[in-house]
């Protein structure tokens, strides 16, 4: 007999004649609808969420966003962006770097950064979800570079995940970002830009 055999034969003699129990799933499957007409609350509980994940956070006007855009990149000096097909023109750098062909990793990495929209954005959690759509580009975009901008419109934003769900298609390649790449693993020091962008930058567009 082997040692799986063994561990399930004793699971079986321990519950042998235990009596049925009905396991209660009460999961919510859909947004509270009190949550879903405030679009104010959740802009604002966005804004915070991503910001408690160290993000870089903007809560502006449509008229406003391209102008603080611009003032975010210039902040950081960054002038080689990657600009996926799709993002509209006013959001973009006057020279992108486009992604087509496709570029390289070595190419992505010597990048200053990319700019991007979303497919969803989840308030509740402070995550934004990226499908590959226009102006998203594919998973590599949004991965390689150190510097990542990414615009979420108010109509984007859902209260929790099972709303978030419904607006999804599970087919897509989809990249859920709660804040900058981080990790704890090595002696519990915070450690950013292991496996994404060390920085994360969102305009929420009102």
């Amino acid at each position: 007999m082997s040692s799986r055999e063994r561990i399930l034969s004793r699971i079986r003699s321990a519950v042998a004649g235990a009596p049925d129990v009905e396991i209660t799933r009460a999961y919510r499957t859909s947004p509270d609808p009190a949550d879903s007409t405030d679009r104010e609350g959740v802009v604002e509980l966005l804004a915070e969420r991503v910001a408690d994940y160290r993000a870089v956070v903007h809560v502006v006007d449509e008229a406003e966003a391209a102008a603080t855009i611009a003032a975010a990149l210039a902040r950081r000096g960054a002038t080689r962006l990657v600009v996926p097909d799709g993002l509209p023109p006013e959001w973009a750098p006057d020279t992108p770097v486009t992604d087509d062909p496709p570029l390289s990793a070595v190419e992505l990495d010597g990048v200053d950064g990319v700019v991007t929209g979303c497919a969803v954005a989840i308030a509740e959690t402070g995550t934004i979800v990226l499908d590959a759509g226009p102006g998203q580009g594919r998973r590599a975009l949004t991965l390689v570079p150190d510097y990542h901008l990414c615009v979420v419109r108010a109509g984007q934003i859902v209260a929790g995940v099972p709303e978030a769900l419904g607006r999804l298609d599970p087919s897509r390649p989809l990249t859920w970002i709660s804040g900058p790449s981080a990790t704890s693993d090595i002696e519990l020091n915070r450690v950013e830009g292991v496996h994404g962008p060390r920085t994360l930058e969102v305009v929420i567009v009102r």
